[in-house]
């Protein structure tokens, strides 16, 4: 069995050699824990861990039955007594200790070797002193053995140098002395000696070095360092015999009586019989007459020796890993290689016969696991195999001088772990060559990441080749190829079958590797893939090839017909020829038996290996004997009737199928659990690890197990209630309730009460998955149910009850108790036999006493009573058993931690803590760790509260208890901060951050969630901590988004707080303003949901928007000096908003505009009218640019009501660029005037205007179009945008409506034609020679731009779709004409819609490029005071003058009419422009 309950590596074990309590073992590990185990029921006894550091060495003391000593890599040393759980601990030396051990003569004498070579030996009595140093080796000692024999003998050989010592007076008397109390020690180091010390005189007495024995056994690389482990043992009663090891592996026996050189002689007569690696560890034992010496090796054989001949009885192999690979040797019957995970190779020969287990192992070079293997089909003793690690190598196994010689390894290594190795034919570029020149058969490996190599098994230091390569040549595939996880050659080498991650296979024709076909079937990563054999008496059958892939159905398909066909290109095969159903995991290996045809075995996740017959699908026989998951499987090529599997269980079984019980897989929900329980746990390593002990049914051999399908699987439950990963354990906690209850069932029906099962429900404790509230003996069946409940009269019910029994019974008792005395008086030592009369314990010794109690508190027990239980035991005074017994079934209770410290302070603290387990299972955190404060371990129960989300709780400890600055403090808030955040509970996370003094943290979160009121408190926060920049940043959001719900009141207060925003104070305000005139000037009939809420300021309705707005600035934002004008001025000036676009959120626009006409006022104010111009302007062509021709109406009437001529007069004339700022503005107010006079035209024209509207082009298609060219356009001048354009998009929408209000309203239309004459003759101004043909160059330059766009984008289509097999030069030629036609695409369709086909000739990329230069000279042309400031479009001013018609002046009708002809040759202008130019 296996004692499981570390979670790190075991480095000590120790067995209690006292007389009946051999079963009793120790075992420290790296963990830092000491378990005492009970080594017959495989159950843990105790454990503590008083160490803090990794125990290094242990050792049961032979003369105190419970003392055990152990040290540690610091030097420390703990002596344990568990029957009184009492401990000492001592600290000879700072150093690293490797060994100790207990003298077998004294005991208080122990000796303790250290890593730097230092032998020390300690007195741990009363007197706690270092008795001796003994100094002389200078490497680690790896062994320390005490003569068995007491006494200084004086040995001939000693050193001669010493006996002068022994001339002091008295010399006679003190030899004596040594000679009875001393007693010799052996020391073996690193060093390559031994020495023997006295233990008396504190020094060496002799020096024995290694011999360099010639290496039968040791296989060492020469370049390799020599290592060694010198291990020595004294065996018992001889005094002048040492046995140790040696290099390599032997050991040997040294006689310390002879002189000279030749001390030692060498274990194992023949050939084989040494080990093969280091040996560690070395025992003796006496068997009847023989002495027999057991040793353990680094290559994992147990060798059993007769010391009496030297030679060794026999050897048992173990594996130390899982068996990744089973491999039977096609030329050497017989022998089977086992790939293992312990990074050896073992090869056994099977049918040999003095020797069960005959296995050489093999491990130079190899180091890491072994997953793949394969023999050479021909060549005897050449085994190839491949590692985790991604290494390819070949074994020479046959050879004498085999175990002498590593591997060959390939140069060429796998990224990742190697899948599988096949041997066959050479493919190029190997096949080519004479006879003779190549080798026969090369070695393939296919690996984890998808590739399989070549390797030449001649020259393996050669580059490997990909056959990738071959595949692509010979099949010219272009594209990616699968990742291959499977190769099979078909054993007569004609046919290769890869198998890829994709779950296909694909079956190629040697040597060229010609893909005859796809066999799409699996659909998964293809695990296994077998060819049926070539030698039965049905040759077809040898065309069928089995698969198995991770879905759990195994498919045989027959290539007979594909291999046949004549077809040139490869076919697809999607029907199976058998397929074999049954399995519920997947499927990891396959074998066809070579005795039958068509009958496969196939090993599987699902902890089974099953015989199929193939041709019937018929399931035969199933194997269940592992206690793991199967990864290997060989049918043996001797005996028809045997199978070898290997399994992740760190076996390999050999069984037979006739003796199999069943005949198909498990099936149902048993083996889905199982298979989910092994994928799906996680792993999680868990502190304690029990198995439910008791009659579990894992200790049945499985094949008479009681009702075979039932036990079985519960025999895997069982074991692999730990499914194991290489040594790594996962705690299966799924299953545990299940495992428990079936342990209890079991037992209860069987046992009368007896008291081992009450150490069944020990797995309540150690899982946080079951509920721990469970007491198990209430569960069992008690005869009267009645009786269950009712509490005893007394504490000591069954003594009361005997006591009053019938008159003869107690008659008896009186009899009996005197003829006890009577015995005892006469012989002290005896101990009374009451046999039944128990009770008469109290009348008799305190032996008999504590039987009475063990069986009151039996009763107690059985009776539903454990505290009066308990209380029993603290009568006794075995107080410590029931806090341990409570605390391994989780029973502890408050009142039993509360009575804990009179067992003394560390068993206190042990309870405590092991109360804390408890609870955390319960899952009571909180009371946890209070029970962890009351120990003083404060962090330790702030980290189980933080674990566990208990934050509050564990920040309340952590401040109360811990320095201020303690870092976990902190970590605490911030951890907790963080998942607040996650939740969304962003308050609190700022709280937390407050907490951890990050206010920046706090900010940032509660800015998080962006609404109005989390972002003014964030604010208020920033500025309170300190942090001025992020708060006005977050202060200007929130006074945008209150704008946005219009309430200006609320912006203007969030906006207060700080200076650097003054500016922005100022245009909020005149933004209010704004909307205020605008509201005022157009009623909106619409309610909006949010009244807007605006300020109560006292108004100067008389004067201008600006000086109105100064006032107001004045009188309540106190902006009173010339300095605060100009530092708003400045700190507006710095923003630079984004030009508008149709998209932009009007209130946006507006807000943009506010923030123009705010530079705008305050130039005003400053009368610095130049700047002013140029912001006014700014704010006309962005409302402009955003589509909102109305809005531009609005702002040109309300900023400047008399239009531009009072403004011109106050510009300094000489500064050219506020003239034509002027120039521009005037423009865009004749441009708003323009469409007015056109809408509002007067009643009598509105006939002819029906009349025009009609063929007003379709403005979306020339939007489209004028967008383009926008978009297109690269020149970094401001362009006048065409957006305009898109006012006749409203036109059209909005004349319908303007006309029926000009008609019901006839004031509006009273508009008399004079009048409106003079008003069009100011829009002359638009009619600038200048302008349109700036604008006509800009159009053109954006229309080739757009072309060029067109062609670029149009080859990169072309080049995508491009054919392979056309010719370079015609398709460039096509290209070019495709991309032209399709650039005038716009151009013809305009075209069509006038009924006319005018198709444009394709233009060649040379001429575009022209065309653009052209266009870019003639641009820079003009002067650049018209290109800076925008202006409206005047060949559209052009088409709405000639559309007014009859009320335009007779001269402006030519002028537009003029400028079109020369400047419209753009295609929507012509379109637009026909009517009035034909």
């Amino acid at each position: 069995g296996e004692l499981i309950g570390h979670t790190d590596r075991i480095s000590g074990f120790a067995f209690c050699h006292c007389p009946g309590q051999s079963g009793l073992c120790a075992s420290g590990s790296d963990d830092g824990s000491v378990k005492i185990w009970d080594a017959e029921a495989l159950a843990p006894v105790g454990e503590y861990s008083l160490h803090q550091n990794a125990i290094s060495a242990l050792h049961w003391s032979p003369l105190v039955k419970d003392l055990i000593v152990s040290g540690d890599e610091k030097g420390i040393i703990v002596c344990y007594w568990h029957n009184r759980s009492d401990s000492q601990q001592f600290f000879p030396e700072p150093r690293t200790i490797f060994c100790l051990t207990c003298s077998p003569h004294h005991e208080n004498l122990v000796a303790i070797g250290y890593k730097d070579g230092m032998v020390v030996i300690i007195d741990i009595s009363r007197k706690r002193e270092v008795l001796h140093r003994l100094r002389g080796h200078d490497d680690e000692i790896h062994c320390l053995a005490w003569c068995p024999v007491p006494g200084e003998e004086r040995l001939p050989a000693w050193q001669d140098e010493l006996q002068e010592e022994g001339k002091v007076p008295n010399g006679e008397l003190t030899q004596d002395t040594t000679t009875k109390k001393g007693c010799y020690l052996a020391s073996g180091s690193k060093d390559q000696t031994i020495r023997i010390w006295s233990c008396t005189r504190g020094r060496s007495v002799m020096t024995l070095k290694l011999p360099p024995t010639k290496r039968r056994g040791g296989a060492v690389d020469p370049a390799v360092k020599e290592r060694i482990w010198l291990t020595v043992h004294w065996p018992s009663g001889r005094s002048t015999e040492i046995v140790s090891s040696c290099f390599g592996g032997e050991l040997l026996l040294w006689d310390l009586t002879q002189s000279g050189k030749r001390k030692w002689t060498l274990l194992g007569s023949s050939e084989g019989q040494n080990h093969s690696r280091i040996v560690f560890n070395l025992c003796s034992v006496k068997r009847q007459d023989k002495e027999l010496l057991f040793s353990i090796s680094m290559d994992r054989d147990v060798k059993c020796w007769d010391l009496s001949t030297l030679d060794c009885s026999w050897t048992m192999p173990s594996l130390g890993g899982f068996v990744y690979s089973l491999a039977f040797s096609p030329v050497d019957t017989g022998c089977l290689a086992i790939g293992v995970g312990d990074s050896m190779i073992r090869v056994w020969n099977t049918l040999s016969m003095n020797n069960i287990y005959d296995v050489k192992t093999f491990w130079q070079s190899i180091k890491s696991k072994v997953t793949a293997l394969s023999w050479h089909p021909a060549k005897e003793g050449c085994l190839a195999f491949g590692t985790d690690d991604g290494k390819v190598g070949i074994f020479d196994t046959f050879s004498s001088s085999a175990k002498n010689k590593p591997p060959q390894i390939s140069s060429t290594y796998h990224k990742k772990t190697v899948y599988t190795l096949a041997w066959g034919p050479p493919t190029p570029p190997l096949s080519s060559g004479g006879e003779g020149e190549q080798p026969s058969v090369t070695l393939y490996s296919c690996a984890g990441e998808g590739i399989v190599f070549q390797h030449n098994p001649w020259k393996l230091n050669g580059e490997a080749n990909d056959i990738n390569k071959v595949i692509r040549d010979t099949n010219s595939i272009k594209h990616k190829l699968p990742a291959r996880t499977e190769i099979s050659w078909k054993p007569d080498g004609k046919l290769l079958a890869l198998g890829n991650e994709d779950g296909s296979i694909e079956i190629f024709q040697a040597p060229e590797l010609k893909l005859l076909c796809t066999i799409q079937q699996h659909h998964k990563l293809i695990n296994a893939i077998r060819w049926h054999h070539e030698h039965g008496s049905q040759p077809e059958l040898s065309y069928l090839i089995a698969s198995g892939s991770i879905n759990a159905t195994i498919y045989v398909h027959n290539l007979k017909s594909v291999v046949e066909s004549t077809s040139e290109s490869p076919l697809t095969i999607t029907e199976p020829f058998r397929t074999l159903a049954g399995h519920t995991a997947k499927i990891t290996s396959l074998s066809w038996s070579p005795h039958h045809e068509g009958r496969l075995v196939s090993a599987c996740y699902d902890g089974t290996a099953q015989v199929w017959d193939v041709m019937k699908e018929e399931p035969l026989c199933n194997y269940r004997g592992h206690q793991g998951r199967l990864l290997s499987v060989q049918w043996s090529p001797v005996d028809s009737d045997s199978v070898y599997t290997g399994a992740d269980d760190f076996s390999v079984h050999k069984w037979h199928i006739s003796k199999q019980e069943h005949t198909r897989p498990p099936q149902g929900k048993k083996s889905i659990e199982l298979e989910k329980k092994r994928s799906m746990q996680p792993k999680v390593k868990t502190k304690k690890k029990k198995k439910p002990i008791g009659k579990s049914p894992a200790k049945q051999d499985l094949s008479d197990a009681m009702n075979g399908d039932e036990s079985a699987k519960e025999m895997l439950l069982e074991e692999n209630g730990v499914s194991d990963h290489e040594g790594e354990k996962e705690a299966q906690e799924a299953e545990l309730p299940h495992k428990v209850s079936v342990t209890v069932s079991k037992d209860t029906s069987t046992s009368a009460y007896d008291f081992s099962s009450f150490s069944l429900p020990k797995p309540f404790v150690t899982q946080k998955a079951t509920p721990v509230k469970k007491d198990p003996p209430k569960e069992k069946p008690t005869p009267d149910a009645s009786l269950k409940k009712r509490k005893p009269r007394s504490i000591l019910p069954f003594s009361t009850f005997m006591d009053h029994r019938s008159k003869d019974e107690l008659h008896q008792d009186c009899l009996s108790l005197a003829t006890c005395l009577k015995t005892k008086d006469n012989n002290e030592d005896v101990s009374p036999d009451l046999k039944d009369r128990i009770h008469l314990g109290l009348f008799t010794d305190r032996a008999s006493l504590h039987k009475m109690i063990d069986v009151e508190g039996k009763h107690h027990l059985e009776n539903g009573h454990p505290e009066l239980f308990q209380q029993l035991m603290l009568w006794k005074g075995d107080m410590k058993g029931v806090l341990q017994a409570a605390a391994e079934r989780g029973e502890l209770t408050d009142q039993l931690v509360a009575i804990s410290p009179m067992v003394g302070y560390q068993a206190w603290v042990w309870t405590v803590e092991a109360f804390v387990k408890q609870l955390c299972f319960q899952e009571q955190y909180v009371k946890a760790a209070s029970h962890l404060l009351s120990i003083h371990k404060v962090c330790e129960a702030v980290e189980l509260l933080k674990v566990n989300h208990f934050y509050r709780e564990a920040i309340v400890i952590a401040k109360a208890r811990l320095r201020p600055e303690d870092p976990i403090l902190r970590d605490l808030y911030t951890s907790w901060a963080a998942l607040l955040e996650k939740d969304g509970h962003y308050s609190m996370a700022a709280k937390c951050y407050l907490g951890a003094s990050s206010p920046y943290d706090a900010v940032k979160v509660l800015a998080k969630k962006g609404d109005v009121t989390s972002l003014k408190t964030a604010a208020e926060l920033a500025l309170i901590s300190g942090e001025e920049k992020l708060s006005a940043t977050l202060s200007f959001r929130c006074a945008q988004d209150l704008l946005l719900s219009r309430n200006w009141v609320g912006a203007q207060e969030v906006l207060q707080q700080h200076k650097t925003l003054f500016g922005q104070r100022l245009v909020f305000c005149l933004n209010e303003l704004l909307c205020k005139c605008l509201s005022e000037r157009n009623p909106c009939d619409r309610k909006s949901p949010v009244p807007p809420c605006y300020h109560s300021w006292e108004l100067n309705r008389e004067a201008s928007f600006f000086e109105m707005v100064i006032e107001v600035w004045q009188n309540v934002l106190g902006m009173d000096t010339t300095e605060q004008a100009t530092c708003a001025q400045e700190q507006l000036r710095s923003i630079e908003h984004p030009p508008s676009t149709s998209n932009t959120h009007p209130k946006q626009v507006l807000f943009h505009i506010s923030h123009d006409l705010t530079l705008a006022a305050l130039s005003y104010q400053t009368a610095t009218w130049d700047e002013a111009v140029k912001s006014i302007l700014g704010a006309v062509t962005r409302s402009y640019d955003a589509g909102s021709f109305t809005l531009m109406q609005e702002i040109c009437s309300i900023i400047l009501p008399e239009g531009c001529d009072n403004l011109r007069p106050k510009l300094d004339s000489t500064n050219s660029q506020s003239m034509n700022a002027c120039r521009s503005l005037e423009g865009f107010m004749a441009y708003g005037l323009l469409y007015d006079l056109w809408w509002n035209a007067p009643k009598d024209s509105l006939v002819l205007q029906k009349a025009v509207l009609d063929p007003v082009l379709c403005p979306s298609e020339q939007t489209a179009l004028e967008k383009s060219y926008i978009s297109g356009q690269s020149s970094s001048e401001e362009t006048p945008d065409q957006t305009a354009v898109e006012m006749d998009e409203n036109l059209c929408n909005t004349t319908e409506v303007r006309r029926c209000e000009t008609e019901g309203d006839s004031r509006t239309s009273s508009v008399d034609l004079v009048d409106s004459q003079s008003k069009l003759n100011g829009c002359k101004v638009l009619l600038s020679e200048e302008t349109a043909a700036l604008q006509n160059t800009q159009r053109d330059i954006a229309e080739v731009q757009q072309i060029l766009a067109d062609m670029i984008h149009q080859h990169q289509q072309q080049r995508n779709n491009l054919q392979e097999n056309t010719n370079g030069s015609t398709q460039e030629s096509n290209l070019q004409q495709n991309s032209e036609t399709e650039s005038d695409k716009p151009c013809s369709d305009s075209n069509q819609m006038n009924g006319k086909d005018e198709v444009k000739e394709p233009i060649t990329l040379p001429e575009l490029t022209k065309q653009l230069l052209k266009a870019k000279q003639k641009l820079a042309e003009f002067p650049d005071n018209l290109k800076v400031f925008p202006f409206p479009d005047v060949l559209e001013c052009c088409l709405v003058l000639l559309h007014i018609g009859s009320q335009c002046p007779p001269e402006l009708h030519e002028q537009a009419l003029d400028l079109l002809r020369k400047h419209g040759s753009a295609s929507t202008y012509k379109k637009a422009g026909r009517r009035f130019l034909t």
